[in-house]
């Protein structure tokens, strides 16, 4: 069967296991967190244990949805501009010969299930899924670029990646410098 739909779903799947697995490990610490502070067992004569876990987890669960979707939606923007800006395609070749690089995002969410119980892990997963999907993005559009082509969509996403990831690092250590001096202490 040779669909070029066949794996349209990957990317859902893909974020769904991702963050499956981010909330699960988040919940667990959440618990640990929430116990510790005595405010587990408050919680406790609303739900049962289960409930509260459940609870949690799906919440965690539609955050991290929502954080990963958007993601998605940012990095397909920026690879469309990229090949606008970069490209000799008129005709979306090049979109249609990557579309298969969500499978790398797959692969990564069944392995980040493997790693649920690290942060670290999930995220040297994704990092590595991330890496093997611009490797793959850069080869498949290479058909329709010039060599200052490549260069520039190579260097128009590090760059635009590189700005937004330095901005929120900034901005949330802005908010955390902001908060732990408004503490009366």
């Amino acid at each position: 069967m040779k669909n070029t739909y066949i794996t349209s779903y990957f990317p859902l799947l893909a974020i769904i296991l991702f963050s499956t697995s981010l909330a699960i490990k988040t919940q667990m610490e959440l618990v640990i967190f929430l116990k510790k502070s005595g405010i587990y067992q408050g919680m406790l004569e609303f739900f049962s244990e289960g409930g509260v876990k459940l609870a949690l987890t799906v919440l965690l669960l539609v955050m991290y949805f929502m954080i990963f979707a958007a993601l998605k939606l940012v990095a397909d923007t920026i690879n469309g501009l990229s090949l606008l800006f970069f490209s000799k395609d008129l005709e979306g070749e090049s979109l249609a010969k990557v579309r298969h690089g969500s499978a790398f995002y797959f692969i990564g969410g069944a392995l980040s299930l493997l790693s649920l119980f690290s942060y670290t892990g999930i995220a040297i997963i994704f990092a590595a899924g991330t890496l093997i999907y611009f490797i793959f993005f850069v080869y498949k559009a290479s058909a329709s670029l010039t060599f200052a082509g490549l260069t520039g969509v190579i260097f128009f996403q590090v760059i635009l990646w590189s700005s937004m990831l330095t901005g929120v690092f900034y901005l949330s250590i802005k908010i955390y410098n902001s908060i732990m001096a408004s503490l009366p202490i």
